[in-house]
């Protein structure tokens, strides 16, 4: 899938959660991307924002929640 595509959609899930309340957002977040992207889908993701150019991109909530991702040698 494209960097931008998954950037955005990142950025849009962040920007629903971000209106919760709670102290546990990005952790709303990873839960959402583990639940309804593949596989394929969050490794492309967490592949594309180890680049530092391209972490700038996400809105906060989303950097935040890559590092709770369930990437494929996890599932």
């Amino acid at each position: 899938m494209a960097s931008d595509k998954l950037i955005t959609m990142a950025n849009q899930i962040a920007t629903f959660f971000e209106s919760q309340k709670g102290d546990d957002l990005a952790e709303r977040v990873a839960a959402h991307l583990n639940d309804f992207w593949g596989p394929e889908m969050r490794a492309d993701f967490a592949h594309l924002v180890s680049d530092p150019s391209q972490a700038g991109r996400l809105h906060p909530l989303a950097r935040d929640a890559v590092a709770l991702l369930r990437l494929p040698q996890d599932v």
